[in-house]
C-alpha cells in the first residue's frame, strides 16, 4: 500500500510539474508576444507620429555627413545595379556622395526597412512610372530591397516598356514602366526614344494606363521631357495620316496632359486599394556660378552639397510646380488623394550626386569624351547609393503613414 501511494504522489507531482512547466512556457509566450506587438506597434506610431506631426516637414531640412550608417546598401554588392547610376565602377573615386543622410528640422526620417516594406508589399504591385529620373528612383529601390531576399527568390524580367523586379516568396513586384510624358507620345521606346521632332497626344493615356491601373502604388514623375518652349501636339492617331498637329507652348502642353493623366486616375483608377504619388521635379546642376564655383563649371568634380538654406537653381521650373500642385488640388477636390513628394528641394542641395562623367549611357564614354566634362558630364541623374535612396525613405514613411491594409 505505502508504494503505491508513493507512486500515486509521484504521479501526481509529475503531471503538476507539466502543467506548471506548459504554464510557463505560455505566459513566456504572450510575454514576447506582447513585446513585438508593443516594438511592431511602436515603429509605426513612430512613422504616424514622424509624418503627421504638423511641425515635422520631412521635406525641409539638411544633409548630415554619416559615413557609421550611410550608405543603405553597397553598389557592388546590388545585382540590379544600372551602370548610368554606377559612378564607383566607372572610376569615381570621391565616395562621400554615398554617406550623406537627410535630416528633416525637427524629427528624424523613418530608417528604410526593407523586410517590413516587403511584408507591406506581400501579393501587391509597386509601379514607379515615368521617365528615366523615376527608373534612377526605381533601382534604388531595388537596391534597397535586394540584400534581403535570398538569391533563389528574386528575379528581374523585361517585357517591352515594363520592367520588373519579383519578389517572390512575397508574391510582391517592384515595377518600372517609361512613359516619359505621362500621355502617349513618340518617344515611347524604351529604348529608340530620341527623336529631333518630338510628339505628344496630350489627351491619350490609355496605351500606358492599361499597364499599370490596377497597380496597388502607383509612383508617377514627369517633368524633364516638357522643359521645351513649344511642344508639337497631335489629335489623332500616329497610324493615321490625317491627323491634325499644332504646335503649343510647352508649358500649355504640361497642363493638357496632366489633366488627361489626372482624368483617368479619377475614373479609372481604384481609390480605395491605390497609394497614389507623384514625385516633384528632379532639378540639375549646370551651372557653377550659381553656386560660387567659376562659370563654365558644372557638377563635375563636385564633392559636397550645397549648405545655403532654401537654395534654388535656375533650372527649377516654378510655373511646372504650380501646373502639378493646381492638378493635384483639383484631384483632392475630386474625391482621389495624390500624395506629393516633394523632393525638389533637398535634392536641390547635392551638386555633388550626379554621376558627372562616372557613367555609362548606351556605351562607356571615351577618354576624349571624359576629359571634357562641360559637354558629356550628367548632371541630371544620380549616383547610387544615393540622393534617390533618400526619395524612397520618404515614400516609406508614407507607405505606412496611410491607413490602409
Amino acid at each position: 500500500m505505502a508504494a503505491n501511494k508513493n507512486q500515486f504522489t509521484l504521479k501526481l507531482w509529475s503531471l503538476r510539474y507539466r502543467f506548471n512547466s506548459i504554464v510557463t512556457v505560455f505566459i513566456a509566450f504572450v510575454i514576447v508576444l506582447a513585446i513585438f506587438i508593443t516594438i511592431k506597434n511602436g515603429e509605426q506610431a513612430e512613422i504616424l507620429a514622424t509624418v503627421g506631426r504638423e511641425a515635422c516637414d520631412l521635406f525641409s531640412g539638411q544633409w548630415v555627413y554619416d559615413n557609421t550608417t550611410y550608405p543603405l546598401y553597397s553598389e557592388r554588392g546590388c545585382r540590379f545595379m544600372s551602370d548610368q547610376s554606377a559612378c564607383e565602377k566607372f572610376g569615381r573615386r570621391d565616395l562621400k556622395y554615398q554617406n550623406w543622410r537627410w535630416q528633416p528640422h525637427g524629427c528624424n526620417l523613418p530608417r528604410f526597412n526593407a523586410t517590413k516594406l516587403l511584408e507591406r508589399l506581400r501579393d501587391k504591385r509597386l509601379v514607379f512610372v515615368g521617365d528615366s529620373l523615376n527608373r534612377n528612383q526605381w533601382i534604388s529601390m531595388v537596391c534597397l530591397l535586394d540584400s534581403a531576399i535570398p538569391e533563389p527568390h528574386k528575379l528581374m524580367e523585361s517585357n517591352g516598356s515594363l520592367m520588373s523586379f519579383k519578389a517572390k516568396e512575397y508574391n510582391a513586384s517592384v515595377e518600372f514602366y517609361w512613359s516619359p510624358l505621362l500621355v502617349e507620345s513618340n518617344s515611347d521606346d524604351p529604348i529608340h526614344h530620341r527623336v529631333p521632332d518630338r510628339i505628344v497626344r496630350a489627351q491619350s493615356i490609355e496605351k500606358h494606363a492599361r499597364r499599370w491601373t490596377n497597380a496597388d502604388v502607383l509612383v508617377f514623375n514627369t517633368y524633364l521631357w516638357w522643359r521645351r518652349p513649344v511642344m508639337k501636339v497631335l489629335w489623332g492617331s500616329f497610324d493615321e495620316e490625317d491627323g491634325i498637329y499644332k504646335e503649343i507652348d510647352g508649358l500649355r502642353g504640361y497642363e493638357l496632359a496632366l489633366r488627361t493623366w489626372s482624368d483617368w486616375l479619377e475614373f479609372h483608377v481604384d481609390h480605395l486599394k491605390a497609394q497614389l504619388f507623384f514625385m516633384s521635379m528632379s532639378p540639375t546642376h549646370w551651372s557653377g556660378e550659381e553656386w560660387g564655383s567659376p562659370s563654365g563649371q558644372n557638377c563635375y568634380t563636385e564633392e559636397e552639397p550645397i549648405t545655403e538654406e532654401g537654395y534654388r537653381g535656375k533650372d527649377t521650373n516654378e510655373k511646372m510646380v504650380r501646373v502639378v500642385e493646381e492638378a493635384i488640388e483639383s484631384l483632392r477636390g475630386r474625391g482621389v488623394k495624390v500624395q506629393l513628394l516633394n523632393i525638389t528641394q533637398l535634392s536641390e542641395y547635392r551638386k555633388d550626386g550626379h554621376p558627372s562623367i562616372y557613367r555609362k549611357q548606351w556605351e562607356p564614354l571615351t577618354k576624349e569624351q571624359q576629359e571634357d566634362p562641360s559637354s558629356y558630364a550628367d548632371c541630371i541623374h544620380w549616383c547610387l547609393p544615393g540622393v534617390p535612396d533618400v526619395w524612397n525613405q520618404l515614400l516609406y514613411a508614407y507607405l505606412f503613414s496611410l491607413n490602409r491594409t
